[in-house]
């Protein structure tokens, strides 16, 4: 079935609200999505040579794609990789189980934006968007949003002929050089993590120098290109810690529906986190989604809050935008 066909099935099945709210388990089943095999999620990681995650829950197999080649500043203090600039490509069966939607999200230079782009339609694939996700960061860095539909071993081999010749490619990444000298610190020393999760009612998950929090939008049910969004393939909204507990950044990203949009953005101005983009992620999705980006520095409790405060936003807008949709 073609891309636009589901999308017209979806937008004939409108919006299905779920039972319970945003505080549900972000790994939850929400659905009946058909699971992808060993050997579907072994074709994957041949074509890409690197091995990814199978969340089972939601049936996703995601692949993880660091720009490790980068040394990343903002307003002029090194950032570690793992704060925002790490990129990913999933993989996930539509709700009849007929196609396998690939949804990815790419971390590129100025100059990679566009022979990525050539190389993406050369390869049968989709481009959804393009954007920032940060400012004041050096180098400048862009976000482009691939999509396709198809079989599960075509999709891998042509994201793997788009990315091939670029950074993002795993082969082409740089080889992890083992560090003398003291271990360096990771996010559980340099964070009070009970703390922070008792601020955001939910556990963050360490990674590297940073601590990360991801929640899913389980209050609703979003289709894209015939498969439901979720979590693991990329509808949520997430807070990313950097510095230490006294000191810390904030980056992270809020999934809305429309009518939540400028509650999200006063919310978070009151707490004093910047909006830094604004923006669709995907194409043809129903109900349609708003992702915001943000940015903070201050005591890392303060900036938890804002995040937490923005949370508490999501649920209240979508009623009036579904009653304005019919």
């Amino acid at each position: 079935m073609k891309r636009r066909q589901f999308i017209q099935n979806t937008i004939i099945a409108g919006v299905v609200p779920l039972c319970g709210s945003p505080d549900l388990d972000p790994n939850a089943v929400l659905g009946n999505t058909p699971p992808l095999s060993v050997n579907e999620q072994e074709a994957i990681a041949t074509a890409l040579g690197k091995k990814g995650t199978y969340n089972q829950a939601q049936a996703v197999y995601t692949v993880p794609l660091p720009r490790n080649d980068l040394k990343v500043t903002v307003k002029g203090e090194a950032v570690p990789i793992s704060f925002g600039f790490g990129g990913w490509v999933s993989f996930k069966k539509t709700v009849d189980g007929q196609q396998t939607v690939m949804m990815s999200d790419t971390v590129l230079l100025e100059t990679e934006v566009n022979p990525l782009i050539d190389a993406t339609h050369a390869a049968g694939l989709e481009i959804s968007a393009i954007h920032n996700h940060f400012f004041y960061e050096q180098p400048r860095i862009f976000y482009m949003h691939l999509h396709g539909v198809g079989t599960v071993a075509d999709l891998a081999k042509k994201y793997a002929q788009a990315i091939g010749n670029t950074k993002l490619f795993p082969a082409n990444q740089p080889t992890p050089v083992a560090q003398s000298g003291p271990t360096p610190s990771t996010g559980k020393e340099l964070f009070d993590l009970p703390a922070l999760d008792a601020l955001v009612k939910y556990t963050g998950v360490v990674n590297g120098p940073t601590y990360k929090y991801t929640v899913g939008r389980d209050d609703v049910k979003i289709i894209a290109m015939g498969a439901e969004m979720t979590a693991a393939i990329g509808l949520n909204s997430w807070a990313s810690f950097a510095g230490k507990q006294s000191d810390a950044h904030i980056a992270g990203d809020i999934a809305m529906l429309e009518g939540e949009v400028n509650s999200v953005v006063r919310t978070l101005r009151q707490h004093k986190l910047e909006v830094v983009a604004l923006h669709h992620h995907m194409l043809g999705e129903q109900p349609r989604t708003i992702f915001l980006h943000y940015y903070g520095r201050g005591p890392a409790p303060e900036l938890a809050k804002g995040f937490r405060a923005a949370l508490e936003q999501l649920g209240k807008g979508g009623k009036k935008t579904d009653e304005m949709r019919h």
